[in-house]
C-alpha cells in the first residue's frame, strides 16, 4: 500500500510540475514567470531582449562616430566590446543574466543567418566588369596589396605560433595551415566598407575610386578563395581530404557559373525581371539558390559563407537586376542581422587579455605591419603605373581598411579554433585601428582642392608648380570664362538644367523657348544635289544653345544605392528622363547633352555647381519642386501640392545653390505653363464609380491640345544685377516669334515731387507695413533701361513693350500689374520674370526674394522665373 501511494503521489507530481512552468510557449509575466529569464523551449523571449540591447548600444555608438565618418561596422563592433567582458559584462552577473552561455547558440544561428545573406550581398556588389575596365593596374595594385602584407603576416605569424598556440581555446594545427590563415588576415580588404568610404569622400568616379574598387574586387575574391581553402585544411582529416575538398569546391564553382547560371539568365529573362526587377518568385529562387550553395559548400567542409558569396557572383548585372535584389534584402539584414553578428564579435573580444608587454608588442607590430605593408606594396605598384605620388598613397590608404571582412575572417578563424581569444582580440583592435584611420587620411591626402588640381593638370591646363593656365593657342578654362563674360549678361549660350521627373513636361517646355520655333524645317536634297558650302555656312551662321541636363539620383550608405552609383555611366545610357530630354534637342534646334549624377541629398547643390563650373555654363536653370520634397517622390497629394513652396528640405538646397552660384542662376516655379491637368483624380470622390462618373473623370484629366502656343513675359524691373539679369534673359527669350514681353521700371515717387521729376537716388524705401527696403534706381539702371529700348532690335518693337511707373509702393504696385497682366489668354501659360533682389529685404527669411515670395501667395496665374546674376 505505501508502494502503491508513493507511485501515485510521484506520477501526480510530475503531471502536476509543468503546470508551475508551462513549455508551451505561453508563459505570462501575471504569473510571475520572468521574460529575461533564458528558457530552452522558449528562447525567442530572451533573443528579442538581447537584440533590442545589441541594437540600442550600436546605434548610440554609431551616432557620434557618424559625424567622424566612420563606417557603421566599429560602432557595432565597439557596441559589443563595450556588452562584451571588457565593460560592461565586468558588472556582476550583468553576462550571465542578458548573455547566458546556453542563449548564445541561438543568438549566433540568426547572427551567421545574416552573414550568409550579407555575403551574398558582398557577391552582388562585386561586379568583375569594373575588374575586367581596369585589368593591368588593377592586377598589379591588388597582386601588390595581397603579396606584401602576406609575406610580412607569415614572418609574424612564426612568433604568433609559437608564443600562443598552446593556450585555451585552439586546437593543434599545422603551422602552414596558420600562416595561410594569419596571412589572409593581414592582406584582405574590406570591399563593401571601402564602398561605402569612397562613396563618403566622393571619390567613386574619381580615377583613385575606380582604382581603389577594380584593385578591391580582385583583393576580394583572391582572399575569399584562400580562406575556403584555409578552412578546408583545418576541417580535413588528412591532407588527401583536403585536396578532395579543394578539388569539388573548384568543381562546383565551375557547375555555377556554366551550368546554374545559364539555366538562371533563361528564367531571368522568360520572366522579364532582367527589364522589370524580380518577381517574387524569382526572389524566392534566388534565395533558394544562395542557401543551397550554402550548404553544399558547408557540407564539403568549406564554411556556408563561401556558397552565398558564389551564389551572388553568378547573380547578373544587365538590368541593375543586382541592384533590385539587393534593395529587397539589404535593409533587415544591415538593421537587425548584421549588428548581432558583429556585435558577437565584440562580445568574444576581451581588452583584459592584453595584460602583459609581449602581447601589446604583437598588437603594435600586427598593426604597423598590417597597415604599412598595403600602403607601400599598393602605393608603389600604382606610382608604377603612371599615377602621382600623392594619389598612389591614397589608393594605399584605402585599401588598408580591414572592416568588417576583417571581423568574419577573425570570427572563422576563432570558431574553427586557430585563433586564441588573445590573438583574436589583437587583430580585431588591429582592425579596428585601420578602419577608423582610413577616411581621415585619405580625405588629408586627397581633398577636393588638389582633386580638381590634379585634373586640371592632367588635361593640360594648368602648370603643376604655378597653377597658372598653359598658354598653348587653344581655349583654356580661363579664356572660356573671360570669353563668357565679355558676351554680357543677355547672351546665355550654355545652359546647366536640374532634371526633375516632377515637374519635368513644364520645364522642357520652358527650355525650349532657347531653341528654334516649331515647324521650322527645311526640305531635304539629296547629297548629290545639295550645296555643302551653303549648308556649312548656314550652319556656322546659326547661333545654338547649348543645353545640359543633369538628372540627380539620392545617394544613401545602402548597398544599393552605392551599387548605382559604380553603374552610373550604364544608368546615364538609359534612363528615360535623359532620353526624353535628348529628344528635345532635336525638335528645338538645341545641343543637348546630359548625364546622371548620384550624391547625397545634402550635396545636391554642390553637384550643380560643380557641374555648371565644369561646363562654363551662362545659366544654372533650378525648377521648384513639384512634390514638396527635395526626393522625387511619385505619390503626390493635395496636401504636398499645398506646401510645396514650404518644403524646409527644398528652400534650404536652392538657398545653398543661389549662394554659392557663381554663374546667372534662375528658378523656375511652375504654374500650368504650357498647360496641365485641369484637376487631380483625388477631387473625385471614392463612392463615385458609375460608369458616367469613370466618364466624367476621364473628361476631367484629359488636356486638350494648346491651338494658341504662345506665351506673354511680364518683367517688374526693379534694377540692379539681378534685375539687369531677368531683362537679359527676357530678351532673349523673346527671339522666339511666340513670345510678346512687357517691361515695367519701377520708381520710388517721393512725397510732394511730380511724376515727371528726375528719378530721386535714396538710400531706401519703405512699405505701409515699414519692413522693406529697396535698392532704389541707380543712373545705370536708368541708362540701361533707356539702352535696352534704343538697342531693341525691328523684328522686336511690335512684340516687347517698355514703360516706367512712379509708385510710393513699388512692390505692391507690381503685384497688381502682374496680375492684371498675365493670365488673360488662352495660351500656352504666362511668366514673371524678375531678379532675386534679396537686398530688398532686411532679415534672411527669404530664398527667392520679397517680390516673388508675394507673387506666390498672390496665386498669380503664371509661372514664375526667379533671376539671380552671376558673381563676378
Amino acid at each position: 500500500m505505501a508502494t502503491a501511494t508513493a507511485v501515485v503521489t510521484a506520477v501526480v507530481t510530475v503531471t502536476a510540475a509543468p503546470t508551475t512552468h508551462k513549455s508551451t510557449g505561453s508563459e505570462s509575466i501575471l504569473d510571475g514567470y520572468n521574460p529575461a529569464e533564458y528558457m530552452p523551449s522558449n528562447p525567442i523571449m530572451l533573443f528579442i531582449v538581447q537584440a533590442i540591447i545589441i541594437l540600442c548600444v550600436c546605434r548610440a555608438m554609431h551616432f557620434p562616430l557618424g559625424y567622424l565618418h566612420q563606417p557603421r561596422v566599429v560602432g557595432e563592433v565597439l557596441g559589443g566590446i563595450i556588452l562584451g567582458p571588457s565593460v560592461i559584462g565586468r558588472i556582476p552577473n550583468f553576462s550571465a543574466t542578458v548573455f547566458p552561455k546556453d542563449s548564445i547558440p541561438v543568438l549566433n544561428n540568426v547572427a551567421n543567418l545574416g552573414l550568409i545573406l550579407f555575403l551574398f550581398i558582398i557577391g552582388l556588389e562585386v561586379d568583375m566588369r569594373v575588374f575586367f575596365g581596369n585589368w593591368k593596374i588593377a592586377l598589379s595594385v591588388a597582386a601588390a596589396g595581397m603579396t606584401f602584407p602576406f609575406a610580412l603576416g607569415a614572418a609574424v605569424a612564426h612568433g604568433l605560433y609559437h608564443q600562443f598556440s598552446d593556450e585555451p581555446g585552439t586546437k593543434p594545427i599545422a603551422y602552414g595551415t596558420f600562416l595561410l590563415f594569419i596571412g589572409v588576415a593581414m592582406s584582405i580588404t574590406a570591399f563593401p566598407v571601402l564602398c561605402r568610404i569612397l562613396t563618403e569622400l566622393k571619390l567613386l568616379s574619381s580615377p583613385v575610386g575606380i582604382i581603389t574598387l577594380a584593385s578591391g574586387v580582385g583583393d576580394d575574391v583572391v582572399g575569399w578563395v584562400l580562406l575556403a581553402l584555409c578552412v578546408a585544411l583545418v576541417n580535413a582529416a588528412n591532407g588527401l581530404t583536403a585536396l578532395y575538398i579543394i578539388l569539388v569546391t573548384a568543381g562546383y564553382t565551375l557547375f555555377l557559373f556554366f551550368a546554374v547560371r545559364p539555366g538562371f539568365m533563361w528564367v531571368l529573362r522568360r520572366t522579364h525581371s532582367l527589364q522589370d526587377g524580380p518577381t517574387q518568385g524569382v526572389m524566392v529562387l534566388t534565395m533558394l539558390m544562395m542557401l543551397g550553395s550554402a550548404f553544399f559548400t558547408g557540407a564539403i567542409g568549406v564554411h556556408p559563407i563561401f556558397g552565398a558569396f558564389l551564389a551572388g557572383l553568378i547573380c547578373p548585372h544587365e538590368g541593375g537586376f543586382a541592384i533590385k535584389v539587393t534593395e529587397k534584402i539589404e535593409d533587415l539584414m544591415s538593421a537587425l542581422f548584421l549588428p548581432l553578428y558583429f556585435t558577437l564579435s565584440g562580445l568574444n573580444t576581451n581588452l583584459g587579455l592584453l595584460n602583459n608587454g609581449i602581447t601589446w608588442a604583437y598588437l603594435i607590430a600586427v598593426t604597423i605591419i598590417a597597415f604599412t605593408a598595403k600602403f607601400v606594396g599598393c602605393a608603389c605598384a600604382a606610382r608604377l603605373n603612371g599615377l602621382v605620388w600623392r594619389e598612389s598613397f591614397s589608393i594605399g590608404s584605402l585599401m588598408a581598411c580591414k572592416g568588417l571582412v576583417e571581423l568574419i575572417v577573425l570570427n572563422i578563424g576563432l570558431q574553427a579554433k586557430i585563433l586564441s581569444t588573445r590573438v583574436f582580440t589583437v587583430f580585431v583592435v588591429m582592425a579596428l585601428i585601420t578602419t577608423f584611420a582610413t577616411t581621415p587620411l585619405a580625405s588629408a591626402l586627397y581633398p577636393p582642392s588638389y582633386q580638381k588640381k590634379i585634373e586640371a593638370w592632367k588635361r593640360g591646363e594648368i602648370d603643376w608648380d604655378t597653377g597658372k593656365p598653359i598658354k598653348d593657342g587653344s581655349a583654356s578654362s580661363e579664356d572660356m570664362e573671360l570669353r563668357r563674360k565679355n558676351r554680357g549678361p543677355g547672351e546665355i549660350r550654355n545652359l546647366l538644367i536640374y532634371l526633375r521627373l516632377d515637374n519635368m513636361p513644364n520645364t522642357l517646355a520652358f527650355v525650349s523657348l532657347f531653341g528654334g520655333k516649331i515647324g521650322e524645317f527645311k526640305t531635304k536634297l539629296h547629297p548629290q544635289h545639295e550645296d555643302k558650302d551653303a549648308a556649312q555656312s548656314e550652319e556656322q551662321a546659326r547661333s545654338v544653345v547649348q543645353v545640359h541636363g543633369v538628372r540627380i539620383v539620392s545617394l544613401t550608405m545602402r548597398a544599393a544605392s552605392i551599387m548605382t552609383a559604380a553603374e552610373v555611366g550604364e544608368l546615364s545610357a538609359f534612363d528615360p528622363v535623359l532620353n526624353a530630354f535628348r529628344v528635345l534637342g532635336q525638335l528645338y534646334n538645341l545641343a543637348v547633352s546630359g548625364e546622371v549624377v548620384v550624391t547625397p541629398e545634402d550635396s545636391y547643390a554642390e553637384a550643380l555647381i560643380t557641374r555648371a563650373q565644369d561646363e562654363q555654363s551662362d545659366l544654372l536653370l533650378l525648377p521648384w519642386t513639384e512634390t514638396g520634397s527635395l526626393t522625387e517622390s511619385p505619390m503626390v497629394s493635395k496636401n504636398t501640392i499645398e506646401q510645396r513652396l514650404r518644403s524646409d528640405a527644398y528652400i534650404a538646397f536652392i538657398k545653398s545653390a543661389l549662394d554659392t552660384a557663381s554663374c546667372t542662376t534662375a528658378v523656375f516655379v511652375n504654374r500650368a505653363f504650357s498647360g496641365s491637368l485641369e484637376q487631380s483624380p483625388l477631387a473625385l470622390t471614392r463612392r463615385m464609380i458609375q460608369k458616367g462618373a469613370r466618364r466624367g473623370h476621364q473628361d476631367q484629366v484629359t488636356e486638350v491640345p494648346i491651338s494658341d502656343r504662345s506665351h506673354h513675359i511680364f518683367l517688374p524691373f526693379f534694377g540692379g544685377p539681378d534685375g539687369q539679369a531677368a531683362a537679359a534673359l527676357a530678351m532673349q527669350l523673346a527671339e522666339n516669334v511666340n513670345i510678346t514681353v512687357t517691361m515695367v521700371h519701377y520708381q520710388v515717387r517721393i512725397e510732394g515731387k511730380a511724376s515727371q521729376d528726375p528719378i530721386i537716388h535714396e538710400t531706401g524705401l519703405y512699405t505701409a507695413e515699414g519692413k522693406v527696403r529697396a535698392s532704389t534706381s541707380t543712373p545705370s539702371d536708368d541708362d540701361y533701361f533707356v539702352a535696352m529700348q534704343h538697342t531693341l532690335a525691328a523684328g522686336l518693337r511690335k512684340r516687347v513693350t517698355f514703360r516706367t511707373v512712379y509708385s510710393y509702393d513699388p512692390v505692391e504696385d507690381a503685384v497688381k500689374d502682374a496680375q492684371n497682366e498675365v493670365g488673360q489668354q488662352g495660351n500656352g501659360g504666362d511668366l514673371i520674370l524678375l531678379g532675386r533682389h534679396v537686398e530688398i529685404v532686411e532679415s534672411q527669411t527669404t530664398c527667392l526674394g520679397l517680390v516673388a515670395d508675394v507673387l506666390l501667395e498672390k496665386d498669380t496665374k503664371a509661372s514664375i522665373v526667379v533671376v539671380q546674376a552671376r558673381k563676378d
